[in-house]
């Protein structure tokens, strides 16, 4: 490539570096991809320079001076940094002056640690002038260093550059002109990295309430007999099927089948005892199981619920053997079911 290219590409990369769209593009774009940068945003790096030039310049004299760039990292990998450096020195009383402004790309290898070391390739123009003459001529260089962090926004760089410098003309007597320069800056990013905002903890939601169905009422009892047993003393005179004329056991019998507790049917069972013959003590019996039941059915109680049933000398439950009459009545006084007419009677509760 010639001199005169090489000039003409690093006044187009520089214009392209440094024109405000540009800028502002590179200081908007913060993303890239999912790797992290430590803070994407511009810095501004002086420098301090030592730069030993081609001896031919002005023999084995360095310079000393200083440097300015700016600088950003464009992707996880790479930094672009823009500027330039003037350095100055005399030898023998001649006086040689070297500035440079160019465009730097830095290979960043590790941007994990504080430490972090980069190779380096540019591109610009450098002025050489001397008391008897003076040139602008473009250079390509490469490189290596580091960068050190120190805070959020702080950290320094050092390089070591080897700068190829095409002369243009036969200005200084050769065509070209090798130079190497180390380069010290302490760099200041213009703002602070984007901190992760840390989660919150959010506590799961709280769960929702259960409600628990009240437990079901118990089914109803199963349906039971219960069996009411009326002293036949109580109901009738004796060897008589004529109910007394007061009978409050019979009516709260009626009223507990009229008040719909129980809607089955209704058994009534008379019982006399062994004193008259069987014939006539069924018939006594069956008597008064009528009777009993023509009472209820004239307090409310449904007739077709009633059923009167008499069952005479059986089912005794003591056995008396006195010869007298009066004795064996009073014998068999404590059991009346069986032996002294009683009448059962049976009804289905709940």
């Amino acid at each position: 490539m010639k001199p005169k290219h090489l000039a003409s590409l690093a006044a187009v990369s520089l214009l392209a570096c440094l024109s405000p769209g540009t800028l502002m593009a590179q200081t908007t774009s913060s993303t890239y991809g999912t790797y992290a940068i430590p803070n994407p945003s511009w810095y501004i790096m002086p420098q301090v320079t030592g730069v030993d030039p081609d001896s031919r310049f002005n023999g084995d004299k360095n310079l000393g001076g200083f440097g300015l760039r700016f600088g950003k990292a464009v992707s996880p990998s790479w930094d672009l940094q823009i500027g330039g450096s003037m350095a100055r020195a005399s030898n023998n009383g001649q006086r040689f002056e070297q500035d440079t402004l160019g465009v730097d790309g830095l290979y960043i290898f590790n941007r994990s640690s504080n430490f972090r070391p980069f190779l380096l390739a540019g591109i610009g123009g450098e002025r050489d002038k001397l008391p008897s003459a003076s040139k602008t001529s473009p250079y390509l260089n490469l490189g290596l260093g580091f960068q050190l962090g120190l805070s959020d926004q702080w950290f320094m760089q050092a390089d070591l550059r080897r700068t190829r410098t095409y002369l243009r003309g036969n200005t200084f007597g050769f065509d070209h002109a090798n130079t190497n320069s180390l380069n010290v800056g302490l760099s200041y990013y213009f703002d602070k990295p984007a901190r992760p905002v840390p989660a919150q903890y959010t506590p799961p939601p709280a769960p929702e309430p259960t409600v628990t169905a009240p437990p079901p009422p118990p089914p109803p009892a199963p349906a039971r007999f219960e069996r009411v047993t009326l002293s036949a003393t109580e109901l009738f005179a004796f060897d008589s099927a004529e109910l007394a004329s007061s009978q409050p056991k019979l009516d709260q019998i009626a009223q507990t089948l009229v008040g719909g507790n129980f809607n089955g049917n209704i058994t009534v069972t008379g019982y006399t005892d062994r004193i008259g013959s069987e014939a006539y003590n069924l018939k006594l019996s069956q008597r008064r199981a009528d009777a009993v039941k023509n009472y209820l059915s004239s307090k409310g109680v449904n007739p077709t619920r009633l059923t009167a049933v008499g069952k005479g000398e059986s089912n005794p439950v003591v056995t008396c053997n006195d010869r007298k009459l009066p004795d064996l009545i009073a014998c068999l006084a404590p059991n009346r079911r069986v032996e002294v007419e009683e009448i059962v009677i049976e009804r289905r509760v709940n």
